[in-house]
């Protein structure tokens, strides 16, 4: 009898790798799509990233040497790539039934089981990808922890007129100074003053879209265009809002008005207990990628309850994460868990992008290389352990997004 993943066609490395491919683009990953990728020959990612466009050669004499030139603005940047990985455990009784020596019913089971879990593997690790592209380009900087278990920061130097927060009287919500088309134009204005390119193209949640979508000032001028007032909210309307991005990005002169809701979800196990109305210190297993302001979710696992409070602070020192409030019930260390659920997009941004300057995109991937064969790109691998028998498989990725055009991202902070 066979032991452990030993002759099991559908867990050969081939077949695991294929799954790759079918599963590729999880729904919306629409962010990291819009970027080319390429392979770093380190695992150190090197680039150069610049401000400013549209040179022009000068005149010369036709006898003369020609002048050298090269592009103003221009900043070296080094960084370690970032390595994520996940894998998940498949025990005796799933190894048996996948060698069909059980029952048919059996067997379907476990491979349903396989394309799930390996489904689930490869969207988690394309999330990853897709929360560094967002940290960079909505944030201006990236967290991870290096070879050292280290947390280090990649600041990709986003210039201070790129990244603009409205005064309380301008907010879009309730600001009594508020003028959204007007906002949006000076950005524009800042993307095309700095480097000559076209921001064709605005970004944000469901939650800016309804400022948007509402604000008398846009709904007056689609009275008087020959788009009309009802048209805004027919056709490809957005399901929350119930108004369609494209009428609002004719009017405001972009090719494209992207609405982004997709969310990424950050998970730890709990690692002391909780005690109810009285802890606010919640130990963890693991603080990296929570957020202040976040909202912190208690599971009560044989309960099923939960219950949410508001992180204060985050203390990756100790691994704790500091809270608000004390949750009104007990939860118990290595049985519970916490969950923070957040847009990939704030709820209070609206950035504007071009995408490409001078022909050339403004940001890319850089895939490092890892392991003893030195692979690029997500790959799978797969390992046997005896006692007691499972078999683990492996989904992981390493890399980082580098940003070339640094004037190319406006981001306004609205509310």
């Amino acid at each position: 009898m066979p032991r452990g993943s030993s002759g099991i066609p559908e867990l050969k490395l081939k077949v695991l790798q294929k799954f790759i491919e079918k599963f590729k683009s999880p729904v919306n990953t629409v962010i990291s799509s819009m970027f080319p990728t390429s392979k770093s020959p380190s695992s150190t990612i090197e680039w150069e990233s610049q401000t400013g466009g549209r040179g022009m050669a000068p005149f010369v004499s036709p006898m003369s040497e020609s002048p050298e030139t090269f592009p103003h603005g221009v900043a070296k940047h080094s960084a370690e790539a970032a390595n994520w990985k996940e894998k998940m455990s498949f025990g005796e009784t799933f190894l048996n039934n996948i060698r069909k020596e059980g029952t048919t019913a059996g067997y379907e089971a476990a491979s349903q089981r396989i394309a799930k879990e390996m489904a689930g593997l490869i969207n988690r690790n394309m999330r990853r990808k897709e929360w560094m592209y967002s940290q960079m380009l909505f944030g201006g900087s990236l967290s991870y922890e290096n070879e050292s278990s280290i947390m280090v920061s990649v600041d990709y130097s986003l210039p201070d007129a790129n990244q603009v927060t409205l005064l309380s009287d301008y907010k879009w919500k309730e600001g009594s100074k508020k003028n959204i088309i007007s906002d949006i134009i000076a950005g524009k204005r800042v993307i095309s003053d700095a480097n000559g390119a076209d921001a064709t193209i605005g970004i944000c949640n469901s939650v800016v879209l309804g400022y948007m979508a509402y604000d008398p000032a846009i709904q007056a001028l689609l009275t008087k265009s020959t788009y009309g007032s009802g048209n805004l909210y027919s056709g490809n309307v957005n399901a929350i809002v119930n108004a369609n991005p494209a009428v609002l990005a004719d009017i405001l002169g972009l090719g494209t008005l992207l609405v982004y809701d997709e969310k990424y979800e950050v998970r730890a196990k709990l690692t002391g207990a909780i005690t109810k109305d009285s802890t606010v210190i919640i130990p963890v297993d693991n603080t990296a990628d929570f957020e202040v302001d976040g909202t912190l979710r208690f599971y009560d696992s044989s309960a099923g309850t939960y219950e949410d409070e508001n992180i204060a602070s985050i203390q990756t020192e100790d691994s704790t994460v500091t809270v608000t409030t004390a949750p009104s019930s007990s939860y118990r260390a290595g049985e519970d868990y916490v969950v923070m659920t957040r847009r990939f997009i704030p709820d209070d941004q609206f950035a504007l992008m071009a995408t490409s300057v001078e022909g050339t995109k403004i940001a890319e991937f850089k895939q490092a290389p890892y392991g003893l064969g030195r692979r690029w790109g997500m790959q799978t691998s797969r390992w046997d352990k005896e006692d007691p028998e499972v078999t683990y498989i492996r989904v992981e990725d390493k890399g980082l997004p580098v940003l070339y055009h640094r004037d190319a991202i406006y981001n306004l902070t609205v509310n």
